[in-house]
């Protein structure tokens, strides 16, 4: 295996190690920080970009695998409807053509496909930790929320009983009023009837003789 496909398995294999670290069941605080430092740090972004560019040489390798492929089961159908006695060397020499450039174009596949998604594994677990951060401040404002509109229902039933008795004040201070002046009617009325019965009996003393 020449240095390019070696530097592309080495890279498969770590994908494959990545991956598994990131479907790995991780505590929730940990998943955390880890995503956190994968998405925010400089480091990891520059580490991303040469991993780009890196993925671009690894699809022009599997493009000329592809290729030799084809070419190598072409050489291999001409042997097959080939006349006269069939070389061994050399379809031995073909086979094992076929089976490298065959090995090359898996490697370099899979390396391409595993990339694509590690990539979309890493966002969708990204995408979720977020959402379970909202989730986890919505659930607290709501919670508060709650508790102010409980709050602010005492403080509403406390209103109404204030204006209930309220209301009763008032309508015991007119009844009151209303006894009071009834009171005072009924006072003038008897001054008035006495004041007669006097006068009708001869006891009004005339105090201006005096």
């Amino acid at each position: 295996m020449t240095i390019y496909y070696s530097l592309t398995f080495l890279l498969l294999a770590a994908e494959m190690a990545t991956f598994c670290i990131l479907v790995f069941p991780l505590p929730y605080t940990i998943r955390k920080k880890l995503f956190r430092f994968l998405a925010e740090s400089p480091i990891v972004a520059k580490v991303a970009y040469g991993l780009k560019i890196s993925f671009i040489f690894v699809g022009i390798l599997f493009l000329d695998a592809l290729q030799r492929m084809f070419r190598v089961t072409a050489e291999s159908e001409m042997a097959k409807t080939g006349q006269g006695m069939p070389d061994v060397r050399a379809e031995s020499n073909i086979a094992a053509r076929k089976f490298y450039a065959q090995r090359n174009m898996y490697l370099t596949g899979f390396c391409l496909f595993l990339s694509l998604v590690l990539t979309r594994t890493f966002y969708i677990i990204l995408d979720l930790i977020q959402t379970q951060e909202e989730y986890a401040k919505l659930k607290k404002a709501t919670a508060s929320n709650s508790k102010s509109a409980i709050a602010s229902e005492d403080q509403a039933k406390q209103i109404e009983e204030l204006k209930k008795k309220l209301a009763a004040s008032e309508a015991k201070s007119r009844d009151f009023d209303i006894v009071k002046k009834q009171a005072a009617q009924n006072a003038e009325e008897y001054d008035r009837l006495a004041t007669k019965y006097n006068e009708a009996n001869g006891l009004v003393s005339n105090k201006k003789s005096d």
